[in-house]
Parts: C-alpha cells; structure tokens; sequence
C-alpha cells in the first residue's frame, strides 16, 4: 500500500483530524475506506442524506439488503433506517482501531437524524437513542441540527451519555448557545454519575455556505469596498468562532467539567469544498489549521490537498483580528451578517429536508426494483 500523503500527514500532526464527507458500502466493501485511512490520514466520516442517495443509486453493493427488504415489505422510512445503520456500523468496524489508538477521539462515523425532528427536541432524542442503538458501536455520532429545538435535544442526549456531533451551525451566538447546552448536558451528566471520559462531541461550523451567500450580497453591491470582501467571509467566521471555542472551554465552568474527565468538543469545518472558481481549490483546509479541530472534506477536496497542500501549524489564531475586520467592514458595506446565517440556517434545513426527500424517492425506486427481481426470482 502506498505511503500517507505529506500534506495530510503535516496536516494532521498540526492538529487537524481529518474526515471524509462521504460513505458508500462500495467504499466500505472494497477497502477504498482503509486505503483513505492509510494514505489520507483519514480518521472519520461525515454523512448526509445525499451522500447515501448517491451510494445507493451508483452501485449495486446494497442489492442483497435491498431484496431481504423488499421480501420483508418494510416501509421506505423502515428501509433508510436500515439501510443507514448497517453502512455507518460497518466504517466504524474499519475505524475501531483508530477509535481505539485515539481513545475516541477519532475513528467518529455520523449519522444523522431526520429532517421532520429538526424542531421537535424530544423526538430527535428518541430518534438519538434509536439510531444510536441501532449501530451499536462506540465510535458512532449522531448528527443534530443546531436549531434552537435542537439545543434542547443536544443537551438531553449529552446528559444520558449520546455522542453528538452538532450540525448547520452558521452564528457564533448560535454557536455558544450549543456550546452551552454541552456543558450543561455534562454537568447533569456528572450529576447521575456517569463517566463523562466516554462522551464526546463535535461543533460542525459551515465555511463555503457562508462565503456562497455573502458574496452573493456583495455582488449585488457592486462597490470597490464590497468586491475586495468576496471570500472572506466565511473563514473570517470560522476563526472567530474557533476564538469563541478557546475562551468557553477556557472558562472555569468547562474546566471543572475537565478535571472529571469531560473532553472538549472540538469545532469542525463542515462545507469546506470550494464552490468558487477564483478561489484556491484547498482554501479552506489551509486557512483553518490549529489544534483541536476537525476538517471534514469532500473525496475532491482531500485529495487536491494531498497533491498540493502546504500546512503551516496554525493559520487560525494569528487571523482572528482580521477576521473581526472583515465582518466589521460587511457591516460598512451594508451585508447584515445577522440575517446571512439566520438564511443560512432556514436554508440548511431546507436543503436538509430535500436531501432527505431524494433519499426518499432512491429508497423507494430501489425498493421497487427489489420487489420485481424478488417477483421474479419466484
């Protein structure tokens, strides 16, 4: 097997965990996962509705599952379930060993909760448990919308021992309200005596999605001023909101939670594919360098930086100054940034809820399939 990529192996002793975002059983099956791991440094994998869609409409890995349940005549939500599970259970029986090496920290697999519980708190708690259990594997992170039902949920599944990683974070006042509800899930935690060494928990903070709507605003602008902020938007808000991580997990209430064993929970570049053509394909790798973060990135993504990357050890703290600038100087130009992630979150969910709905019609398309060929068969 080929040795690791230079450029990912600097990256991650810079601190940077670096995750796919994306699955397929094809993937897992074929050992083109183990291969990332050993020649990307690739530690975790992130999922969404798409991505499976995606898997299972190019491949025919998941025929023999597809037929079981066709001859089962389980629901289309029924099948998902199944589905899903079955292909983030086995990344992280491939992940274990770095599960294990990391003390879980690393070898993470995310799975998401649907899209119809993003603001009903208590069902995207039970859904928590459902998927959680459903994997049955330590390393498994359920995925939950940083909507302010899903704080409440956030906590709730903190408090009982779920991994989370929170996603369609856009505000750093969003973002310290997730954050919060962290803490305040370990502190009841502590409090019903469980072990809090055993939970964990990432921040998923978007980059591109942010960048795609400001300059968007900054176009229609059309001012000297506006044009010279096109692409800054979105690290500018990453680094300041990797500022807000230092001075929360900083303070005397997170370092009580540390001293019982709690573990950080680290930001995570989520969005990190460049979507701008102008714009140097791996930006957003090379602008969000400093311990303690995660950087999940599309397979096109990992593999531009592992060609031509260049790390230094942290492109984060020295800009966050800047970063301040950048979104003072929106605001002079008339970009309420504000109203950019709260559209960005309505947005998000949206997204969230077509991509759910494309898994949906996959689902049902291949179940129908499986249905005939079973018929047939007989």
């Amino acid at each position: 097997m080929a040795a690791a990529s230079p450029s990912t192996s600097q990256l991650a002793e810079a601190g940077v965990s670096i995750w796919l975002d994306d699955l397929s059983r094809s993937r897992v099956v074929s050992g083109g996962l183990g291969s990332l791991i050993a020649t990307r440094n690739v530690v975790g994998i992130t999922t969404n509705p798409t991505i499976f869609a995606t898997a299972l409409a190019g491949s025919d890995a998941y025929d023999e599952q597809l037929a079981a349940l066709a001859r089962a005549d389980v629901s289309i939500a029924r099948a998902i379930f199944e589905i899903t599970t079955h292909d983030v259970a086995q990344a992280c029986d491939i992940f274990r060993e770095v599960f294990d090496a990391t003390d879980g920290l690393d070898g993470r697999v995310s799975i998401e909760v649907s899209p119809g519980v993003a603001h009903d708190s208590e069902s995207t708690v039970a859904e928590a448990h459902e998927l959680r259990n459903a994997v049955g594997r330590p390393g498994v992170y359920i995925k939950i919308p940083a909507t302010v039902e899903g704080l409440t949920a956030i906590e709730e599944c903190t408090a009982v021992g779920i991994s989370v990683n929170v996603t369609l974070i856009f505000s750093l006042d969003r973002y310290r309200a997730v954050v919060s509800a962290y803490l305040t899930g370990l502190e009841r935690a502590a409090a019903a005596g469980l072990d809090l060494h055993g939970i964990r928990s990432v921040a998923s903070f978007f980059v591109s999605r942010v960048d795609t709507e400001v300059d968007r605003r900054l176009s229609e602008l059309g001012t000297p001023e506006a044009d010279a902020l096109r692409g800054k938007s979105g690290i500018a808000n990453a680094r300041l909101a990797y500022r807000v991580f230092r001075e929360m997990f900083g303070s005397s209430r997170a370092s009580a939670l540390l001293a019982k064993g709690a573990n950080l929970q680290r930001p995570l570049w989520a969005s990190t594919g460049v979507k701008d053509p102008n714009l140097r394909d791996t930006l957003y790798v090379e602008a969000l360098i400093a311990p303690d973060v995660v950087n999940t990135m599309p397979e096109k993504t990992l593999d531009a930086f592992a060609d031509h990357g260049e790390v230094r050890s942290d492109t984060i703290t020295p800009g966050i100054a800047d970063a301040q600038t950048v979104l003072n100087s929106l605001a002079r130009v008339g970009v309420d940034f504000d109203e950019v992630t709260a559209t960005l979150e309505h947005e998000g969910i949206e997204k969230f809820t077509n991509s759910w709905r494309e898994l949906t019609d996959t689902v049902d398309a291949a179940l129908q399939d499986a249905r005939c060929a079973v018929g047939t068969a007989k």
